[in-house]
């Protein structure tokens, strides 16, 4: 619960994790049985006619060119040919399979995390920096398609590569096979070296590349643009983009040193080989008499540059896996991050045809993070039944919105209970509770996408009548239509393409769509002009028939005619009662009043902030 717990979580790095890491890399795989399956036979197929081309050259030179049989000769470059096609058609099939295989792990992982952070408790939004949020979901699960999809289906290509290799070249000269291998120990040895070292350039490449992620949705965004034209000092986000930019540099020049080092390294070793296989097969053929034939050692060293690519591909593949685990834990952190907001065993859920929407608090506390000293609402109590109007007032900073929070669940209580028809909030599920509570917040929030679409992610089955309805209602109808596009209308990022009031009468038609059993007003109305919050004041009367209102008060219409006033102050219920009533006691609420009119009257606003 404690806000104070969550932010970007920080992996510990060390190898006591690989091992854990790996068992949950290798579960990724189960879910995907018959594509590994598909994946593994066109390899192996693939892989054991790879070692048939060197066997059939071997005769072409012996059989075919050194005893001048020109029928011998042909025949087995056809086969070689042949084989050759064949091997490569499996390796094309495998590589298919391989990338459907990791396109399937990746995508399944993308919307676990993505199911997975939607469940998060809102402090882990408000202490976690969105780049931050982009990158484990886009690049650091992209990286590890990168892994799933060939490095680990080429390793175990690769290690089978090298097993039909060594034998394939043990049966034709053990010698030289001793020779070839002896150089094998090197390869694992730097491969363990680079491997460690290129972790920790991955990890810094990431965790570099979401801080550069997070500046730019900062400040590239329609608010950070406007924040920085208005206060004049671009050079200061420049300067600060510059620094975080050129750290991602230096992180990428090191990635790109070590990778051509590697390769550098394997261009040495894989030239120096043949030389030294030619060197002592003409040693042992001067020296000894020995009766290598040319097509052995034509053969052998077709092998041999068979053997040292999928070596440099393990190495390569070992340098991948290793450094990976960096990509792995990012997104495990994040997929084991405690839900403190889950549904309980045996929830029940809620039909918002029968529910009435009576909500009750009883003795609620509760505090944003247990390292507060005094909560944030404390002892709590009151009940609000079905049709009636709950008004909230208070200064700012009371807790009026935290109240509200509280019915669909954003946050859960630390002490006390809330209810709705006598069900306590915990014990029915999520999913059936926000069915029934709409939200018309006082920060407006609008998709990049039409004005239909807007409106459909409360209600997504309602026809084009039914949006309609609901606009007109919200008295925001005509407008929509006026526009070239009506209802297909882009709205923007953020809705930036509408005026303040437009987005918000957009978010209560887009409530009276959902046409929830509790309702809850937060400053709804704040942006409206007086005649326009008349037309959707009438609305909402109609709008709140039948069902519980929660309006955080803004203007005084709204607040003389409600069932109940609350008044908070403190996170404390300090008042509680009609207009009239709380006027007559002399308190905070004839407080507020008195410091925002001089004389009393129904149709100018009542100042409070939430």
């Amino acid at each position: 619960m404690a806000m104070m717990g969550y932010g970007a979580p920080t992996a510990d790095k060390s190898t006591k994790l690989d091992r854990v890491t790996l068992r949950r890399i290798g579960r990724l795989f189960l879910p995907h049985k018959p594509l590994v399956a598909k994946t593994l036979l066109t390899m192996f197929i693939g892989v054991g006619l790879g070692i048939v081309p060197p066997y059939l050259l071997k005769s072409v030179f012996d059989l075919g060119i050194a005893a001048r049989n020109l029928d011998t000769l042909t025949l087995y470059s056809v086969l070689t040919v042949v084989a050759t096609l064949a091997a490569a058609g499996f390796t094309l099939l495998y590589g298919y399979y391989s990338v459907v295989l990791g396109q399937e792990i990746m995508c399944n992982m993308r919307l676990r995390l993505y199911e997975h952070l939607q469940g998060m408790p809102l402090a882990f939004f408000t202490g976690t920096k969105t780049g931050e949020i982009q990158t484990r979901m886009i690049s650091d699960v992209g990286g590890i398609q990168q892994v799933v999809s060939s490095t680990l289906t080429d390793a175990v290509s690769n290690l089978g590569i090298v097993l039909t290799t060594l034998i394939a070249m043990v049966m034709m000269d053990w010698r030289l096979t001793l020779l070839s291998i002896s150089l094998v120990p090197l390869v694992g040895w730097m491969g363990s070296k680079v491997g460690n070292f290129a972790r920790k350039v991955r990890t810094g490449v990431q965790e570099q590349t979401a801080e550069v992620n997070s500046m730019i949705q900062e400040t590239l965004s329609v608010s950070g643009v406007m924040l920085t034209k208005t206060t004049g000092r671009r050079d200061v986000v420049s300067q600060k983009f510059d620094k975080e930019n050129r750290s991602l540099a230096d992180w990428q020049i090191k990635a790109q040193v070590l990778m051509y080092s590697m390769f550098g390294l394997f261009r040495i070793i894989t030239s120096l080989s043949p030389a030294l296989v030619y060197w002592f097969a003409g040693w042992m053929m001067i020296k000894h008499g020995d009766a290598l034939s040319v097509g052995t050692l034509v053969g052998f060293t077709f092998l041999q540059t068979r053997l040292f690519f999928p070596l440099t591909g393990l190495m390569n593949a070992q340098v991948e896996i290793i450094s990976s685990y960096a990509l792995f834990e990012r997104v495990f952190e994040y997929e084991d991050l405690k839900q403190d907001i889950f549904d309980k065993e045996g929830a029940t859920v809620l039909d918002p045809m029968v529910l009435k929407g009576d909500v009750e608090f009883k003795n609620v506390g509760f505090r944003y993070s247990p390292e507060l000293e005094s909560p944030n609402l404390e002892d709590v109590s009151f009940r609000a039944t079905s049709g009636q109007l709950i008004a909230l007032v208070g200064p700012s900073g009371a807790g009026k919105t935290t109240l509200t929070y509280l019915i669909p669940r954003l946050w859960d209580v630390e002490s006390g209970s809330v209810t709705i028809d006598g069900h306590d909030v915990r014990d029915v599920t999520l999913s059936s509770l926000q069915q029934c509570v709409g939200a018309v917040t006082q920060e407006t929030y609008l998709l990049h996408a039409s004005i239909r679409d807007n409106l459909l992610v409360s209600r997504p089955g309602a026809s084009d009548e039914e949006l309609a309805h609901a606009c007109k209602l919200a008295a925001i109808h005509e407008h929509v239509v006026s526009l070239p596009d009506g209802y297909g209308t882009v709205v923007g990022e953020r809705g930036y393409k509408l005026s303040g009031g437009e987005k918000q009468r957009l978010a209560i038609a887009r409530a009276i769509l959902k046409d929830p059993r509790v309702l809850i007003l937060d400053e709804a109305t704040s942006a409206l002009d007086t005649e326009t919050e008349r037309q959707i004041q009438a609305a909402l009367s109609t709008l709140m028939k039948g069902r519980t209102t929660f309006a955080i008060a803004h203007r005084l219409s709204t607040i003389v005619h409600a069932d109940q006033i609350l008044v908070i102050d403190g996170g404390k219920l300090v008042e509680h009662g009609k207009h009239d009533d709380l006027l007559a006691r002399s308190g905070i609420y004839k407080m507020l009043y008195d410091r925002q009119f001089s004389i009393e009257t129904a149709d100018k606003p009542l100042a409070t902030t939430s």
